[in-house]
């Protein structure tokens, strides 16, 4: 009886430790501890076991990690390289030997295609849409899932386009205008709800077919559409989401939006590329633009993307040479801001989109 017992207590013990996350530990204290570990780490938590694997790629880590502040924002930057081939790069600012890698087992359909827009929600990068030489405009979105490293094919857009504008907002992310098929509505605009994975369809005449790039300020979505050659005047609209209805932006806030753009705490910043590098900051007091600082030519290679972690500015150009500084406290020399760098990659790759995930 006793050799039974025994027996009976080891099989026990086992179920016990296989069931458990760490053994002897509570599972909640398990993931207190686990969910410490810095993301640079989680590839190889997922080597451990099939459920400390499970827990990294789950829900409740992501969200374990978001509530209590433990979430860790990387860069990923849609690319086009000399073959006009696209691939995506990914960056871990916090690391200490900073550069950036390759991501791999991007869609092969996707490779050639121009105008193809990016976006993130949630824990997932999404790449939309886009055309090709002897390809119409397509309605393919792909989706990244960034814990489990993995693309899949993700619901298809309900119209389909190219060289669009894409944004978040309230959870939900939006396609707008761009180039489309014969059949396709040219002043029309795709939100996405993850929580119904479907895309629904809107229309509206204030929205044009060129656009050239995007923001959200105040719960609102602003789009450039373009700029006069004769008056220099910046064409603008923007999206009230109390009236489903695009309306034409205020002229003063976009007057100086003529490079890419990034709001930080509700601030609007602006990168002028058409002479040098300058930095243009919209105060909202006395409605009007102001020179926030400039860069250094030596250190950015236009044309620039921009994307904010916090209250840091990165400046991303050709071949993904990266310049960051924070706003909150940046100095400068002589009118020129102070950096730092991340050198460039030996092969002068074209930024397409940049944007921000945090896990």
């Amino acid at each position: 009886m006793e050799e039974l017992n025994s027996g009976s207590d080891r099989n026990n013990q086992m179920e016990l430790t296989q069931q458990s996350l760490i053994y002897g530990l509570p599972d909640d204290i398990a993931l207190l501890c686990l969910a410490r570990v810095p993301r640079n780490y989680h590839a190889l938590l997922k080597c451990v076991s099939k459920r400390w694997r499970d827990l990294v790629c789950s829900e409740e880590w992501y969200s374990y990690r978001q509530r209590h502040n433990l979430d860790e924002t990387w860069i990923y930057a849609l690319c086009r390289d000399k073959s006009e081939q696209v691939c995506c790069y990914v960056l871990n600012p916090n690391s200490s030997r900073r550069c950036w890698k390759l991501l791999d087992g991007l869609p092969s359909r996707s490779f050639k295609r121009k105008g193809m827009g990016m976006e993130v929600l949630g824990k997932k990068v999404y790449l939309l849409g886009g055309c090709g030489w002897c390809e119409d405009a397509t309605d393919e979105v792909y989706c990244y899932d960034a814990s489990m490293n993995k693309w899949t094919e993700a619901a298809s857009l309900s119209t389909a386009r190219c060289y669009f504008a894409c944004e978040v907002l309230d959870e939900k992310i939006y396609a707008i205008g761009g180039l489309g098929s014969n059949s396709s509505d040219p002043h029309s605009w795709d939100t996405y709800d993850p929580s119904i994975n479907t895309w629904i369809c809107h229309s509206d005449p204030n929205i044009v077919p060129e656009i050239e790039d995007s923001f959200v300020l105040d719960g609102k979505i602003y789009i450039r559409c373009g700029m006069s050659a004769v008056t220099s005047h910046v064409y603008a609209v923007v999206y009230e989401p109390s009236s489903g209805t695009w309306q034409h932006a205020d002229a003063d806030l976009v007057s100086a939006w003529r490079g890419p753009a990034v709001v930080i705490d509700g601030v609007l910043y602006v990168l002028d590329q058409n002479s040098g590098t300058r930095l243009m900051m919209w105060k909202k007091e006395t409605r009007e633009w102001v020179l926030f600082g400039r860069l250094s030519s030596l250190l950015t290679r236009p044309p620039c993307r921009l994307v904010a972690i916090g209250s840091s500015i990165f400046v991303v150009g050709k071949g993904l040479s990266t310049v960051m500084f924070d706003v909150g406290s940046a100095g400068n020399v002589e009118g020129v801001m102070l950096s730092s760098s991340i050198p460039k990659l030996v092969s002068d790759h074209d930024v397409i989109s940049c944007k921000c995930l945090a896990i």
